[in-house]
């Protein structure tokens, strides 16, 4: 039995990216989480960058994702292969295929309803 599952928590750097390839779209989430440790008494903080592609339906609603969005990704870790220009190599980059994502963000609390209950007197 075989399992390639990779679970994230984190904020994205950047507003989602979505490219158009032979009337293919996706969507790319740039995905950054944090971990820490404590070395001679101070914290050592990392933060680690991860690729998610999106796509089909769940790619539309990642395209509405902005930077600073924290989210939870679930999906499948999948390396590929291409020809670098610049450095005239071949180049391997790993990225998570989403197929799920739940936002975590808190909703925005509503100040209109405070002002109801606090009606301006009328001064006489």
């Amino acid at each position: 039995m075989y399992q390639n599952k990779v679970t994230l928590i984190g904020f994205l750097g950047s507003d989602a990216e979505v490219h158009t390839n032979n009337d293919r779209s996706l969507t790319t989430l740039s995905l950054a989480t944090k971990s820490s440790y404590k070395k001679d008494g101070k914290y050592i903080e990392h933060t680690e960058w991860h690729r998610c592609v999106v796509f089909g339906k769940l790619g539309e609603f990642a395209a509405t994702l902005t930077r600073g969005a924290h989210i939870q990704v679930e999906g499948e870790l999948r390396s590929r292969k291409y020809d670098s220009k610049k450095t005239n190599s071949e180049q391997t980059i790993w990225e998570i295929r989403v197929n799920s994502i739940l936002k975590l963000d808190r909703a925005a609390k509503a100040a209109a309803e405070d002002d109801e209950d606090n009606p301006e007197e009328e001064a006489a």
